[in-house]
């Protein structure tokens, strides 16, 4: 019999943040008292608020994704206002998600140990202070913007390592699925209306220096701090693994460095991981760059005239570029979340296998689209319709192959984890390396605005090549996938493995052994 003691709801509205270990811990309750009494989700929060939470969670992640690529639809602006090339353009983004990166295992520890909504609520307070700073500098100090620009970080952080755990601890099977999908809708649709809010503001008032002004100043820190609210009020922290538990369950809490050592075994999670790094690479790659490329293309075809200094440059294609981000996002994460549930009573493998195809699809359509550009804007156009579609249909699934292969008790810190390796070897450089490629193949060819087009668009191709070898991930998380989700089910910690548990208020980690009777 192990060593245990039942607690009041210790992680509902009123868990204090320092809340202990063993108070998340998932416990079998006493059968048969208070009969009668209507039964308790045991998760402790009531079906509407837990629809109520998802909305929440999904607000904030759209709006996020939407101030986090406003920048990238004014991007030509930008260079000609601070006058900078294509690598220090990049460096925008790959700032900020390197700051994410470092940050996300952080918060990921915090997250597996204390008060989720409120760690959640200081990371977007701050975000929204950091964001009123940011649209205050002028065109002297580019290295303020960037730096203000690595400061968001920590509020995305806080927020991404955290919401999916929330997301798993309210429901289970074909329902948290769904309730994924409807979380990363918000990742595309998001992005796409940052591009589509870019493009109209500039075009409208052809500064884009006022755009930032107007979104970040009046408008992104007033929804941040309508999300803060939103979280506080309505959010109610689940029990860890409630809603998984079976009556002979009872989930501890190990070290970190035990956790660290259990998901380095994990290959099913170690190789979705690698496969979401290509994802990322490849997504944040077009994401900066996409507009820009595609109105170099259109100078190139004469359909438009450069864009010169301190001029605007009155493009459209981060708006079409925009609706496309959404539309292919909705198409995708849908129905990529319905072709794997109607797959799986069939085939177990079917999560990862939908995410292989999916990428592997998707390199051809964004290979032609880059290679046509110059001959077809339409044709371009379709190319990169159809490949963010296949592109998208990974989005929710990699989170819930996630949540199912990893023990409730280390999500956040497995989450962390997976963003970090993502961002890393994904998007946290990709941006800033297809700008170096692109300086430099453009540093070697005539002084010429079609070298500037095909400079980029040389450089853009890597993003096939890294679409298909994160394919070959995915296939190779299939063949382990079963066993992985049949270990993190029965889990139960072995004899040696050092637990959390706490003593005069504080914790100290002592062997399971130890603890039984």
């Amino acid at each position: 019999m192990s060593f245990s003691r039942t607690q009041p709801d210790p992680m509902g509205e009123s868990a204090p943040f320092l809340s202990l270990p063993e108070e998340t811990a998932v416990r079998e309750e006493p059968q048969g008292e208070e009969e009668g009494q209507v039964e308790e989700p045991a998760s402790r929060v009531s079906n509407r608020r837990a629809a109520l939470t998802v909305v929440v969670l999904c607000y904030i992640n759209l709006l996020n994704y939407m101030d986090r690529f406003t920048v990238a639809g004014v991007l030509p602006e930008i260079e000609n206002f601070f006058n900078i090339g294509d690598s220090n353009s990049g460096l925008l983004q790959t700032v900020f998600i390197c700051s994410y990166m470092v940050l996300a295992p952080i918060f990921g520890y915090l997250g597996d140990r204390y008060n989720r909504k409120l760690i959640m609520s200081v990371g977007i307070f701050f975000w929204s202070v950091v964001t009123l700073c940011s649209s205050f500098i002028p065109k002297e100090h580019f290295w303020l913007l960037l730096l203000t620009r690595g400061l968001v970080g920590v509020g995305e952080a806080s927020y991404s390592t955290i919401a999916p755990t929330i997301i798993a601890d309210l429901y289970i099977a074909d329902r948290r699925s769904r309730m994924l999908s409807v979380f990363y809708f918000a990742i595309p649709v998001g992005s796409g209306l940052g591009y589509i809010v870019g493009s109209n503001v500039e075009r409208s008032t052809g500064d884009w220096h006022f755009l930032l002004t107007l979104s970040l100043s009046q408008v992104t820190p007033a929804l941040g701090l309508l999300a803060v609210v939103a979280l506080l009020l309505v959010v109610k922290e689940p029990l860890r693994g409630a809603v998984e538990s079976r009556p002979e369950q009872s989930l501890v809490r190990t070290s970190w460095l035990s956790d660290i050592r259990e998901l380095s075994k994990n290959r099913s999670f170690l190789l979705s991981s690698f496969g979401f790094t290509a994802v990322a690479f490849v997504t944040g790659s077009l994401a900066l760059w996409a507009p820009l490329f595609l109105y170099r293309a259109r100078v190139v075809q004469g359909e438009q005239p450069p864009c010169l200094p301190k001029q605007s440059c009155g493009s459209q294609e981060s708006l079409i570029f925009g609706i496309i981000t959404c539309v292919t996002g909705l198409l995708g994460v849908g129905s990529g979340v319905e072709i794997s549930r109607r797959l799986r009573p069939s085939n177990p493998r079917s999560d990862p296998l939908v995410c292989a195809f999916g990428l592997l699809v998707s390199s051809p359509f964004l290979y032609l689209a880059i290679v046509t550009a110059q001959a077809s804007m339409p044709a371009t156009y379709v190319f990169i319709f159809l490949g963010e579609t296949f592109l998208s249909l990974n989005w929710a699934i990699v989170a819930d192959i996630l949540l199912y292969v990893v023990v409730p008790t280390r999500r956040s810190t497995a989450e962390a984890f997976q963003i970090a390796l993502s961002h890393l070897l994904g998007d946290a450089g990709s941006p800033y390396l297809i700008g170096v490629v692109s300086d430099a193949i453009r540093s070697r060819s005539p002084d010429s605005f079609l070298w500037e087009f095909r400079s980029l668009q040389f450089s853009l191709l890597l993003c096939s090549f890294v679409g298909v070898v994160g394919g070959g991930f995915f296939l190779a998380t299939a063949l382990f996938i079963e066993k992985d989700r049949l270990r993190a089910q029965n889990y139960a910690p072995s004899d040696n493995e050092r637990i959390v548990v706490p003593k005069r208020g504080r914790s100290t980690k002592v062997p399971v052994s130890s603890v039984l009777i």
